[in-house]
């Protein structure tokens, strides 16, 4: 089934409210708090987005850089990276809406994109 619209897993390290604001404007979007995925390894959050059909939100870049290879080298398949400089809420939010706005969700798979 195709789906138009990414949907979201965030890490921990991204802070919650930009997954209220997501929301507020009619995104899915799943915190790992949410989901009691708190000390998980990156690896495990990585399975998690992808068995939930949904695009990561990180501040890691090294380690999912990392994790992007090694699913690209074993031929896995993702739903999307995202890896985000830190910054406010609302500044991170206005650039996770350049990509929700104008990527559909088959566009993300296997991607990783930089914000």
């Amino acid at each position: 089934m195709s789906r138009l619209f990414i949907e979201l897993y965030l890490d921990e390290d991204v802070d919650v409210q930009v997954a209220e604001l997501l929301r507020s404007r009619g995104f899915e979007v799943f915190t790992t708090q949410e989901v009691n995925l708190l000390s998980a390894s990156d690896a495990d959050q990585l399975s998690y987005a992808v068995q939930q059909g949904k695009a990561i939100v990180t501040h890691n870049r090294v380690h999912f850089e990392v994790l992007a290879k090694e699913y690209v080298a074993q031929g896995r398949f993702h739903y999307g990276i995202i890896i985000a400089t830190r910054r406010q809420a609302h500044k991170l939010v206005r650039r996770l809406l350049q990509i929700l706005n104008h990527v559909a969700a088959d566009e993300m798979e296997n991607q990783v994109r930089y914000i």
